[in-house]
């Protein structure tokens, strides 16, 4: 390939690294065309799926701050740029990949941060958003303010904030535990002190009266 059209190919997925949500490298070794234009057609509206090649693309994901990528950049590689919620792209290419095992997915950029292939799972099972927006509305305890922003947040920046409040909410839970037994302390030597106090009266009278 000229030199100049090298430079054409890395100018354009460099721009689609930078225009995209997110990035799913996957292997598609062994998957015909029907199938690979079946998986493009399931990412949704303005989602693309082309095979590239490897060391044109380590050079433009160099470009961009994407060099982890560099190491995923071997044997046949097509990658998913999503435009839109990175979420729903995953759930597709993970359905795509269980009725048609020869898709390998390899790893990504979600958000602009690179991740493995488990996360790109995590990802496609993160729970639907009404289900998501329940569970913050109520660990925000009724702040209307911030949970009407997630409503146009895109999915996979819920599932962040609602696992990173489950977590905190597990942090807080043996401080919490813990408060009622303080407070119970001192209440337990008050009581005891309440119940031998006549005791201690009685015993004192009944020495006086000797």
């Amino acid at each position: 390939m000229p030199t100049q059209a090298k430079a054409a190919v890395i100018d354009e997925i460099t721009e689609r690294f930078q225009n995209s949500s997110a990035a799913v490298l996957t292997e598609y070794r062994g998957l015909t065309v029907a199938q690979l234009t079946q998986l493009r057609r399931s990412l949704g509206e303005g989602s693309s799926y082309a095979v590239v090649k490897n060391t044109l693309t380590k050079r433009a994901a160099d470009a961009v701050g994407f060099s982890d990528l560099g190491p995923l950049l071997n044997g046949p590689t097509a990658i998913a740029f999503i435009e839109g919620d990175p979420v729903e792209a995953a759930k597709a290419i993970r359905d795509f990949a269980k009725a048609n095992p020869a898709l390998i997915v390899k790893g990504g950029v979600v958000d602009g941060r690179p991740v493995d292939a488990s996360e790109v799972t995590r990802l496609a099972d993160v729970e639907p958003r009404e289900v998501l927006l329940a569970k913050l509305a109520g660990a925000m305890k009724g702040n209307l303010t911030k949970a009407a922003g997630l409503f146009q947040a895109p999915l996979s920046q819920v599932a962040r904030l609602a696992a990173a409040l489950q977590e905190k909410k597990a942090a807080d839970a043996p401080a919490e535990a813990a408060a009622p037994a303080a407070e119970a302390a001192p209440a337990t030597d008050d009581a005891a002190a309440a119940d031998t106090t006549p005791e201690t009266d009685a015993a004192a009278a009944d020495a006086a009266s000797e």
